[in-house]
């Protein structure tokens, strides 16, 4: 009796054993059945603004700075600083320049240094924009005058390239040159530069001289003290000329001789007209 009890519960076991199904080992990364899951508590999670809003909020911040920009007045030039400058003023730089009223994101350098090298009297400028004030900062350089040039009745300055600019102020250490009636109308951008060169050649080699005389003819000239007149012509040649001017005028004093008119406008060819 006890054998067969002994039997029948073996034969359970091995019943039990059979009818379970076999398990599979799935590694760390098996799926955890639901049921055998511990519970989660819930989160509530805050969302951020939604990214159109942010697009927004910087597009209309955009505007508002650029309207802020294009409406203050603090950004459009209503003054300039300068410096450089020897006889234009500020105002007349200003004027110059074009640039009153424009905004400073309108401002162009090159367009403006451009504008300032137009004047006659202006040699070179840089042109600096910034945001400090001023906004626009210009330094010239001012064309020198080389003499005074009278014509028509008007007084002008004349540079070394002949280029012609207000007289601005009395300057007596300049040679004056004077030209002769016939010539009408004041001198308007340039003189003949060839003749700015012979004046400033015979201003050094005759320095008692304060004024030359200039014909369209004859170029330059003036009355020699003994009572007749000379002329020289133009160019850089006067050294020679007014060697053979003095040579000329030797001979003519020593045999008594007074002349109405010297002219040594080529050296090749001197003239003299005698008094009849």
């Amino acid at each position: 009796m006890a054998t067969r009890t002994r039997e029948n519960r073996r034969a359970e076991r091995q019943a039990r054993d059979t009818s379970r199904t076999p398990a599979i080992y799935r590694g760390a990364n098996a799926p955890v059945d639901a049921g055998d899951r511990a519970p989660v508590a819930q989160v509530n999670v805050r969302r951020g603004i939604p990214w159109r809003i942010f697009s927004g909020l910087i597009v209309v911040s955009l505007i508002v700075v650029l309207v802020i920009f294009f409406s203050a007045d603090v950004f459009y030039v209503r003054t300039i600083g300068v410096s450089g400058q020897e006889y234009l003023t500020d105002s007349e730089i200003f004027a110059i320049a074009g640039v009153e009223g424009q905004h400073i994101f309108g401002v162009d350098p090159p367009q403006v240094r451009e504008n300032l090298l137009n004047s006659p009297t202006i040699a070179d400028a840089q042109v600096n924009v910034g945001w400090a004030y001023p906004l626009v900062y210009i330094n010239v350089q001012e064309r020198q005058p080389a003499l005074v040039w009278d014509q028509a009745g008007v007084s002008v300055w004349v540079d070394v390239q002949g280029r012609v600019m207000r007289q601005r102020t009395d300057r007596p250490d300049l040679l004056h040159v004077a030209t002769e009636t016939l010539m009408d109308g004041a001198p308007t951008a340039t003189v003949d530069q060839d003749a700015v060169i012979g004046a400033l050649q015979l201003d050094a080699l005759l320095p008692e001289l304060q004024t030359l005389r200039y014909h369209p003819d004859y170029g330059l000239g003036f009355n020699d003290t003994r009572g007749w007149e000379v002329w020289f012509g133009v160019g850089d040649d006067m050294t020679e000329k007014l060697a053979i001017y003095m040579g000329l005028v030797s001979d003519l004093t020593s045999r008594g001789i007074a002349p109405r008119a010297v002219y040594v406008t080529d050296p090749d060819r001197p003239y003299i007209a005698t008094l009849q």
